[in-house]
Parts: C-alpha cells; structure tokens; sequence
C-alpha cells in the first residue's frame, strides 16, 4: 500500500541565461510567458566566414559545456572549466543590459532559430574576445531584449466553454496567442502568423526567447531512474542537465522527513515515462496555498546526440541515446528520436490565483508566477494518446 503522504514535487529548478552553456540550479523563481525568468535571454553565435552565424547550440557545440554561468546581483558571472580556466578571471555579463545602448553601439544581429525568427542585439566586443579566446573561433554575443520569436506549433488548446461564452474565450485565447508575436515584424507578417497561430485551433501560445519550441521543459526523475538502470551493468548515474530541463519532478514525502520514496511508493505515485500522457498540470505552494498556476504540457521532447555530450570533457560520447533508442521513440511525428521529457506552456489564469506582476487583457489574465522547489505538482488532465510531434520544417 504506498504511502498516501507521497506527493509529486519540483525537485529542481534550472535556467540557461546564456543558451548552451551549463545551468545555473535555483531554489526560487518566476513563471513568464517567455520561459523561467532570465532563462535564454542571451545566446552565442558563430561567426562565419561568409558572414553569416551559426547559432551555437550543445549538439553541434559540446564545447559548451565547459562553460559553467551562475547569477551575482545583476550579472551573470561565466567561468571557462576547460584548459587553463583556472588562471583566466571570469566573465561578467549584465543581467539587463540597455537594449538603446546596445543597438546604438553595436548594432542587431537577425536569428532564425528552429525556424522561427527574431532580432536580437550583439553585447559588445569585449564579450565576444572573451568567449573567442576560449572557443577557438570568433564568437559573437547577443541579447533578446523584449524581441520575441513566434511559436509555430503545439499552441494550447482553448479550455471548453458552455456555447454562450465561446466567442468570447475564443476571442481572448486568440488575443493571448497573437500578444506573443514579435514586435519587429511587419504589420503584413503579424497578420499571417496571426492566422497561422488562430489556424492552429486557437492555441494560447507563449512568445519565446532563445527556448527552442517552447518556454519550458518538464522532466521527471522517475524517467531518468529508468535510464539508469539501462547503464549496464552497473546502473551508471546520469546527469539530469544531459536533458537540460527547466523542472524537474519527483516523489517525495509531504511529511518534513526527506526520506526517499520506495520504488513500489514510486511506481504508484510516479511511473517512469507518465509524463507522456500528462495534458496539464497544477503547480501550488503546499506551505501556504499561496498560488496555483497552471501549465499545458503539449509536445514531446525528442532528443539528439547532445544528450551524449560529457560536461567533465566538453566532448561527445556513445552513453546514453543509444540506450533509449530500443523503446523510447513513441511519437510518430519524430519516429527516429527517442522521447525524454515535455513541452510546456503557462496558461493565463483566473483572477485571484496568486503570483504576481499580473496582467489584465479582455477576459485574460496573466501572470508572472512564482514557483519554486517543494511546490506540490498535480497532474490534472491526462492524454489518452501521445502528442504527435508537428513543427513546421
């Protein structure tokens, strides 16, 4: 009989500030529309010699993974862990920096990332000598400001409502959809992707910053516990930042004692790979009851080669993707990836459900919503079937 104290939990919190570069682990943070607060608001590009960049991303860069970032007061303070790190003193990037300042001095770079387009502003030249003296070629730092890139698929779904308010929560999810687009296109792109977003069915979606194909990532630690086990022979341990989530979730007791879960409490509470089949889930603070946010989990994660990137050496090895080859490619859309993890999405939320920074648009609220590590997950809608991966290629 398990435990009927066993809750699901966040266990873990990570943000990327700089994308590509390792994480830095928080205990307390903020749900945007965009993603976690400050995560992949930077990014690195490669210079290319015919003058155009390459964006720098772990699985044609393991490189990355050297370079550890961690947040003091308003910078991000980057340390370089490979050859010589040690005597180099580490780099200080502003959290915020003045995009006036920024475009006026150094100018903008334009970014197409996982096919969907923004304009991002370059740091300045001191950044890109320090990370092209480590890296090995001219590297290129850039900044998302308030620039936004549109979400191409996997839009949340309008919740149902009773046909006398249809139009109007329609019209809203559609305004929430269409907030998100960025600012810099033209009025004539804006009403395509607007058609493009409300073709979709509708969908609420989040306007991104260098996220890939959504502002979150939902990982579980009962998944990660069956990779383990596949690590012959001995059940090697694998880092969860291989997966780089932004949550992660686990079993843990709601008594104070922080006892680990049985496996049979584990398997009755969490199963590995459940996430698969959760629609949406409910985040609320179990101390206080304080807030309860809502995220849309609608895409599989599909993974790649960079799952196989070791952060000790910066090198790719043959570890892990193979070991979730034999039974983990369960989406059609993407037959020849094996699946860890989800896609997520904040919903806007009902007036007087906590948080904070909250904003009213006709029948809409959102939120910036605080979250942090204990707050209890429930899963409060399931799939019947998987999500079927659709991004336009």
């Amino acid at each position: 009989m398990p435990d009927r104290d066993m809750k699901i939990q966040i266990t873990e919190l990570y943000i990327y500030p700089i994308k590509s570069l390792r994480p830095v682990s928080v205990r307390r943070t903020q749900l945007r529309r965009e993603g976690l607060q400050y995560d992949r608001r930077f990014m690195l590009l490669k210079a290319e010699a015919d003058g155009r960049y390459a964006n720098i991303q772990v699985v044609r860069f393991p490189e990355c993974a050297l370079f550890a970032q961690a947040l003091d007061g308003g910078d991000i303070v980057v340390t370089y862990l490979g050859e010589g790190g040690k005597e180099a003193p580490p780099l200080r990037v502003p959290l915020d920096p003045a995009v006036e300042d920024l475009q006026r001095q150094n100018g903008t770079v334009d970014i197409l990332l996982f096919g969907s387009a923004t304009r991002a502003f370059r740091v300045g030249e001191k950044y890109d000598a320090w990370f092209t003296a480590r890296l090995g070629y001219r590297a290129v730092l850039v900044y998302i400001g308030d620039n936004r890139r549109a979400v191409l698929a996997h839009a949340p779904s309008p919740p149902p409502s009773a046909p006398s308010s249809s139009s109007s929560k329609s019209s809203s999810w559609f305004s929430y959809a269409a907030s998100f687009l960025p600012s810099y296109l033209s009025q004539q792109q804006q009403q395509q992707q607007q058609a493009q977003v409300k073709g979709i069915g509708g969908g609420g979606e989040e306007g991104l910053a260098f996220n890939e194909a959504a502002p979150f990532l939902v990982t579980s630690r009962a998944s990660l516990r069956d990779v383990e086990a596949r690590m012959m022979p001995n059940g090697e341990a694998v880092d969860m930042i291989k997966f780089r989530p932004n949550i992660v979730v686990d079993v843990v007791p709601s008594s104070s004692s922080p006892s680990s879960p049985s496996s049979s409490d584990e398997n009755e509470v969490l199963r590995a790979w459940d996430e698969d089949f959760w629609g949406e889930i409910a985040i609320t603070d179990p101390a206080a009851a304080r807030y309860r946010h809502r995220l849309a989990l609608t895409a599989n994660c599909a993974r790649c080669v960079s799952v196989d990137v070791d952060y000790a050496t910066g090198r790719r090895t043959d570890v892990v993707l193979k070991r979730l080859m034999r039974d983990r490619r369960v989406d059609a859309g993407s037959k020849w990836s094996p699946i860890f993890g989800r896609y997520a999405f904040l919903l806007p939320s009902s007036a007087g459900d906590g948080g904070s920074d909250e904003e009213q648009r006709g029948d809409t609220v959102f939120a910036a919503a605080d979250v942090a590590v204990g707050d209890e997950v429930e899963v409060t809608r399931r799939l019947t079937e998987r999500n079927v991966w659709a991004w336009p290629t």
